[in-house]
């Protein structure tokens, strides 16, 4: 039996810098961790917490930091999987928002529960999925998400929130909107669906198709897929400091893509069903030939250039610089502007 906290420690002047997968300097006045929805609650009852204004931080791979944190940081810790639910249409799982994402993704298919093996590998936490709804390869959060439990950080009442309330749009949800820092998620539902079938929409799956001649993969082998091709194109967190994808793939109407097919025939694009495009914002970067450049020691991947790295010692302005300069060139050459996915404080 876990002995519940009755006092709520406090880590003052606390370093942020490896709590955030970039490996930035910063640091945070005030920093909880949170694992439980009782410790949540006794931060909104504390007499100096409960009013301030508050950060709330998973694994810190969606985020770039440029200054120190005055807001308090509640670092999100709370663990726990398990099968809710079995229907003949679907298997509805839950995880604490501590959970890491790619391990929940490895567990559900040990358990022989398919859906979310597109988005293997991505970084970060459980409870983050929600808010970035995150996404590869075809699928993404909102395509699996049942409902969500979290905690007011006003009235320290716990809510429970389905897809409505979350208003899913492309790397975009309420909780960068109108939730931002009024609800600490602490619980994610997900429905993974009966019968499963695979989504090998994307070049890189259809690539693996063809080499392999396996048109009918299992879960198990698009996992298998996902992780190589991931791995093959992005750096280790652990090893280089990132936030995975920097900027978000621009969706583009049907006649700015043929003006753009136009100029670049070669632009990697992805017809929607309302006869828009998205286009690859890894290609546009690319083409602006800033793979392999830096600006200080902040610097474009070499394998990947929608990555950007810490190539050692980095601060946020540094990466923010680098960001604003890619912006610039592409919006120049394409006339189109890339909005990032991190946030950015």
């Amino acid at each position: 039996m876990v002995q519940e906290r009755t006092e709520l420690p406090i880590e003052r002047r606390a370093s942020l810098r490896a709590f955030n997968s970039f490996g930035l300097p910063a640091t945070a006045a005030a920093l909880v961790r949170v694992r439980s929805e009782a410790d949540v609650r006794r931060v909104v009852d504390h007499p100096e917490l409960g009013p301030a204004p508050k950060l709330i931080l998973g694994g810190g791979s969606n985020l770039v930091l440029t200054r120190d944190i005055a807001a308090t940081v509640l670092k999100v810790e709370i663990l726990g999987r398990r099968l809710v639910a079995q229907t003949d249409d679907a298997v509805i799982v839950e995880a604490g928002a501590g959970e890491n994402w790619h391990e929940l993704v490895a567990w559900t298919l040990q358990q022989g529960w398919p859906g979310l093996e597109n988005m293997a590998l991505i970084p970060g936490l459980v409870g983050a999925a929600p808010v970035q709804n995150i996404g590869a390869y075809g699928v993404e959060l909102k395509d699996r998400f049942e409902s969500l439990d979290g905690v007011d950080l006003v009235t320290g009442r716990n809510v429970t929130l389905d897809a409505r309330h979350c208003a899913f749009g492309y790397r975009d949800s309420a909780f960068k909107h109108g939730l931002a820092g009024k609800t600490l998620i602490t619980r994610v539902r997900l429905r993974l669906p009966r019968p499963w079938t695979p989504v090998l929409g994307y070049l890189d799956l259809q690539r693996r198709v063809h080499d392999t001649g396996n048109a009918t993969p299992d879960a198990g082998t698009v996992f298998d897929w996902v992780c190589a091709i991931r791995r093959s194109k992005l750096p280790d967190p652990q090893q280089i400091g990132n936030a995975g994808s920097f900027f978000k793939n621009p969706v583009v109407s049907a006649e700015q893509c043929r003006d753009i097919i136009g100029r670049d025939p070669s632009v990697v694009h992805y017809p929607l069903p309302d006869g828009s495009a998205k286009l690859a914002a890894g290609w546009l970067i690319d083409a602006c030939g800033w793979k392999g450049k830096s600006i200080g020691r902040a610097g474009v991947y070499e394998r990947q250039a929608l990555v950007l790295v810490n190539r050692g010692g980095a601060i946020g302005a540094e990466v923010l610089t680098l960001a604003r300069a890619i912006q610039e060139s592409v919006y120049g050459r394409f006339g189109i502007r890339l909005e990032p996915e991190p946030v950015i404080l």
